[in-house]
């Protein structure tokens, strides 16, 4: 099973954003991974404040320096102590989409988390082009933290299109959520089916066609949970028939999902249907946290 080693939690150090350094705490006392918070000063702010304060320009940079340092030791304390995990500590200049993915490469992460509510950058990023620039910028697994974290995940739904990425999905769902119950969703739709009534094939011939389709379905999700190590009553399958995206978030609100991980595809074609038609949707529209897989 993959497991995590080192859980880089991204904060502008907002109040929104400490949801997500909470989550990540939570989730380096669970799993044993070691936990690295990370603050950026966006390099324009500064130059602009050089700008303003050009006599003492030295001075009042020094001071946003080491008050900003002072709020990220406090907010380590802070979600430390109570689990008992030291967090280490980063404070880095910089374009802020750049940094962040610098950092996660050099602390070698195996997850980054982030707040989906916050000021500035972390306000904006599950935005259209914000979101795809991170998801292909940082090749590591991306946590989007929605709601106050107050306990260990224990229902995370993951959709399936039996691909090699929704494999390693299943596994990067049970490693950030190791206790939890899982359910394995798919959700199909005939191919034509519009085109299908356009020539006006009678409709119980597309039901039949449909309900092959799902029982096929049904079938291949057994599989595919018995090709990736699941066993016990600790998971659940689930077959749909419509679009995926709008399934998936109806799927969280049924089962009170509290996560939902979503496998991203590699740089190809694929990737792109898949960040416009499912993987930026959820990330903008699901209640519950998101974790999106790079693979």
């Amino acid at each position: 099973m993959t497991r995590l080693h080192a859980v880089l939690a991204a904060t502008d150090l907002s109040a929104p954003a400490r949801h997500a350094a909470q989550r990540a705490a939570l989730l380096a006392s669970e799993t044993g991974a070691r936990l690295e918070l990370l603050h950026v000063l966006e390099k324009t702010t500064l130059d602009e404040l050089q700008a303003v304060f050009v006599d003492q320009d030295a001075a009042v940079l020094q001071r946003i320096r080491e008050l900003a340092r002072d709020a990220l030791s406090q907010l380590a304390t802070d979600i430390g102590e109570p689990l008992g995990v030291t967090a280490g500590l980063h404070l880095e200049e910089g374009a802020v989409l750049e940094t962040i993915a610098a950092e996660a490469d050099r602390l070698d992460a195996s997850l980054l988390v982030l707040g989906a509510r916050g000021t500035d950058f972390m306000r904006q990023w599950l935005l259209g082009a914000t979101a795809e620039r991170l998801l292909r910028k940082v090749r590591r697994p991306i946590l989007a933290v929605k709601q106050p974290p107050h306990e260990h995940y224990r229902k995370v739904l993951v959709p399936v299109d039996f691909s090699p990425w929704s494999a390693g999905a299943v596994r990067l769902a049970r490693a950030v959520a190791p206790k939890a119950e899982l359910t394995l969703m798919h959700a199909f739709e005939l191919p034509y089916e519009g085109k299908l009534r356009l020539a006006f094939v009678e409709e119980d011939v597309i039901l039949g066609q449909r309900i092959k389709a799902r029982h096929d379905a049904v079938a291949r999700l057994q599989q595919f949970a018995a090709d990736a190590g699941l066993s016990g009553s600790a998971w659940r399958t689930s077959v749909i028939h419509g679009a995926t995206a709008l399934r998936v978030l109806e799927q969280e609100e049924e089962l009170g999902a509290d996560l939902i991980v979503l496998g991203k595809h590699g740089a190809d074609m694929t990737e792109e249907l898949l960040l416009g038609s499912v993987t930026k949707h959820v990330l903008a529209h699901a209640r519950c946290d998101v974790l999106a897989a790079y693979r």
